[in-house]
């Protein structure tokens, strides 16, 4: 607890009011029943794992400390108004938890970060609040934030301005995971296995079509070797593939059991594969450029694997990533992208697509998304993606129960400007008229398991006429009026008819359903 004499203005330059503010640190320490957010996003992310040493720097009470715990993680945590006798030794994983945007004084703010980054042997977490989250005080300011009602102090940040600051402060290229939250490595291969993850589409494996009586003999040690290059898209050197060695003895060499693969399974389907991820890779490398794209020399040995079989060579890669990258900021290239789309909904202002469905644009939109991502992190919750045509936005759409729902409603968004690096939030969930979508199946991609579900309700709302005035369907109410005017209803996602002398319904389009 400090006590700081704190001077502004009130009701204008007339009122000089001077005060001695207590600031109580410690009462931002809040109970909670449930993981942190941060450590959450880490767990989910695999930067947390269950072998991983975690230091919570800055615990507060130890919730995520005793949390974690219970999860079998080996954690511990310090705090200096809690738990200051409590060891504060080095951790694979170092979690700064809202602590910097509590701490009033810049210079020790930087110290707690440094400090932090010193302990970490892995990886660093920070975050802190945004601005776009909540409005700050204006008549409690003090410093760079303002003093709160319980006398706590909190500093917002922008977005943007919370990266520079991480950078410039430790020297270090952050990687955002979210909104509020960084991520700080050290260790090369997590990054990588992080970054890359982000990007690397799930590809299922190629089917057995034909029999063979070798591989049938060696079924175990093939699928390994199958299981391997569907991730990779390459074939594996001895060290990657622990079968690597019986397969070579008992079958001559990798790729001679890979000739045999490819014989009883689709042969077309490996080259797409190989396509995909070396598609993958570029992707990756364009938007490494945002955490200072490393030497090839000190690159994980399996992504420097994976360059020299789909370039080459690192130069080479790099080329055509930097290429890669600066079309992105090609507006009618973009457009051009968006309007020629196979995939996505478009609309007169942008592209809509599926999150599950961002992995199969074309590679430029991919960066274009990236590149937001970059700038926030993953944005949970968000399930739709819009493009923007004209200008340089992406907006993440939050669509709770999208699979489910037949009309789902927005309940918010999150609104990304690519030149300012402004973010705008906007919440819908207490709206009585939000914007709701139609035609679902074309969100998604051709082989979602539940498109087919969506095309048959777009056809059935086509052939009611439902869609002839787009501009009255587009929210919830309008939705339901021209619904009740045509004496429709929905059902699941069926199209049924409001009878006029009973309560039951029948299908427009299967009498049987």
């Amino acid at each position: 607890m400090r006590l700081f004499r704190i001077t502004y203005l009130r009701d204008g330059p007339k009122m000089l009011q001077s005060a001695f503010t207590t600031v109580a640190r410690h009462l931002t320490a809040l109970k909670r029943k449930e993981l942190s957010r941060p450590i959450r996003l880490a767990l989910g992310d695999s930067i947390i794992k269950s072998e991983t040493v975690v230091l919570d720097y800055g615990c507060g009470q130890g919730d995520d400390v005793r949390l974690l715990q219970e999860h079998g993680i080996s954690c511990t945590g310090w705090d200096p108004f809690f738990r200051q006798s409590c060891p504060c030794d080095a951790a694979d994983i170092v979690n700064l938890g809202y602590v910097i945007n509590v701490v009033e004084d810049v210079t020790e703010r930087e110290e707690a970060l440094r400090k932090a980054w010193s302990l970490s042997k892995k990886a660093l977490i920070v975050s802190a609040r945004l601005t776009v989250e909540c409005d700050a005080d204006e008549d409690g300011r003090f410093g760079d934030g303002y003093i709160t009602s319980r006398g706590t102090f909190q500093k917002l940040f922008e977005q943007h301005e919370l990266r520079v600051w991480i950078d410039s402060t430790l020297n270090e290229s952050s990687v955002a995971a979210a909104p509020g939250v960084f991520y700080v490595f050290r260790d090369p291969d997590l990054k990588y296995e992080y970054l890359s993850s982000r990007v690397r589409r799930l590809t299922a494996q190629p089917k057995q079509r034909r029999s063979d009586h070798v591989f049938e003999q060696h079924r175990p040690l093939f699928e390994r070797l199958i299981s391997f290059v569907s991730t990779r898209g390459r074939l594996p050197v001895e060290h990657e593939l622990p079968a690597a060695a019986q397969l070579a003895n008992d079958i001559g060499s990798i790729r001679r059991a890979f000739l045999i693969v490819k014989r009883v399974t689709d042969s077309a389907q490996w080259e797409k594969i190989r396509a995909e991820r070396a598609q993958d890779l570029l992707v990756y490398m364009a938007l490494a450029r945002f955490s200072r794209r490393p030497k090839f020399s000190i690159l994980p040995s399996p992504l420097q694997l994976d360059i020299r079989s789909f370039f080459s060579n690192y130069s080479h890669a790099c080329e055509l990533a930097d290429r890669l990258l600066f079309s992105a900021g090609d507006r009618q290239l973009i457009e051009t992208a968006c309007r020629q789309s196979a995939l996505g909904k478009l609309t007169p202002t942008g592209l809509y697509v599926y999150r599950g469905a961002l992995e199969s644009l074309d590679p430029v939109l991919r960066v274009y998304e990236g590149c937001a991502r970059a700038l926030t992190g993953a944005v949970e919750q968000a399930n739709v993606v819009k493009l923007y045509l004209n200008e340089p936005v992406v907006s993440y759409l939050t669509y709770p129960n999208f699979e489910s729902d037949p009309h789902p409603s927005l309940h918010s968004s999150l609104l990304v400007h690519l030149r300012t690096f402004e973010l705008k939030r906007r919440d819908y969930s207490n709206s009585d008229n939000p914007p709701i979508l139609h035609r679902k199946e074309q969100f998604v991609r051709n082989d979602d398991p539940l498109r087919p579900q969506y095309e048959q309700l777009t056809h059935q709302e086509e052939a009611k006429g439902l869609y002839e005035q787009p501009s009255q369907i587009g929210t919830r109410q309008g939705w339901q009026e021209l619904l009740q005017q045509k004496g429709l209803r929905i059902r699941g996602h069926k199209l049924v008819r409001i009878l006029k002398k009973s309560s039951q319904v029948d299908p427009l389009m299967n009498p049987h359903a």
